[in-house]
């Protein structure tokens, strides 16, 4: 997916493994299928999960996991990634990395959910007891910032995807999303990147939540995106009034599910077949919330 991602297998799984956790040697390690694009998950046994860095940009997100995931996970309703290791850099493998607790679920796909309006309750819980625990040390939140930032990259994004959009209607709705007042609050905590591949779902209801590489304070805004990359449109609505979302963080909301999935499409268009297909799906959610 990036010119600078470095080879990954689980054969260099099993040795970095061996040569750090020698008590999980004899483990097998399974290569697992997923949309994430910034780390790679090995299955390690039953009860572990190896993840590691695909390239030299993902490496700050492992520190900045193991350093805030013990402080927020036992405040959340679900289930969170519990470290298990740190692995260091080696003559084989360059960058940190780490070995989580497995957590049992399903991602679920939009469109396909068995009770969207539980879920919708199960995520709006979630939302705000991130957002209750003190914000006061936290990191900054590179996605709780205001929208304008990323104003220059999606106006590019949308001059790759001429021909395979409407473009003047996602420019319409982007500088909507723009016009929306900002976020003059506190800042408090909020994931970040509450995507499908980043949720766990069991029996139809939400059951953990992963890859808190960019949970940080700022804007809580920016958790709504969830929202419209997997809710329906009625389940939206419930969602909205159980995280209690006014009318210019709604927007806001919308705004940075538009950005986030413009960008990604054309960079992803043929190398993530997952996450292309969910881009388009919020794409075509919010220009049908618009007509």
């Amino acid at each position: 997916m990036h010119a600078d991602e470095v080879d990954l297998d689980a054969p260099l799984v099993r040795r970095l493994i061996a040569g750090q956790f020698p008590q999980w040697a004899e483990l097998p390690v399974r290569r697992l299928e997923s949309s994430g694009t910034e780390n790679a998950m090995f299955r390690l046994g039953g009860d572990l999960v190896v993840r590691l860095p695909r390239r030299p940009g993902a490496v700050g997100d492992v520190r900045h996991e193991l350093t805030w995931l013990p402080e927020l996970g036992p405040r959340l309703p679900v289930a969170t990634p519990r470290p298990a290791g740190r692995g260091e850099p080696d003559a084989e493998f360059p960058f940190p990395w780490s070995v989580y607790r497995w957590l049992e679920g399903r991602n679920p796909v939009a469109g396909r959910l068995d009770e969207p309006e539980r879920l919708a309750e199960d995520l709006a819980e979630f939302v705000t007891a991130l957002r209750r625990v003190d914000a006061g040390n936290g990191p900054p939140n590179l996605r709780g910032v205001p929208l304008a930032t990323r104003d220059e990259p999606t106006r590019a994004a949308v001059a790759q995807l001429v021909g395979r959009v409407d473009t003047a209607a996602v420019t319409a709705l982007w500088e909507e999303a723009l016009r929306a007042p900002a976020y003059t609050g506190a800042p408090v905590w909020a994931h970040g990147d509450l995507s499908p591949g980043n949720v766990l779902v069991r029996e139809g209801r939400l059951s953990g939540v992963i890859d808190f590489g960019l949970v940080g304070v700022g804007d809580p805004a920016v958790d709504l995106i969830v929202a419209w990359n997997l809710l329906p449109a009625g389940a939206r609505e419930t969602f909205r009034r159980a995280v209690g979302a006014d009318a210019a963080a709604w927007a806001r909301g919308r705004g940075w599910a538009l950005s986030i999935s413009l960008i990604q499409l054309p960079y992803y268009w043929e190398t993530n077949p997952l996450l292309a297909a969910n881009s388009r799906h919020v794409i075509g959610e919010v220009l049908a919330e618009r007509r």
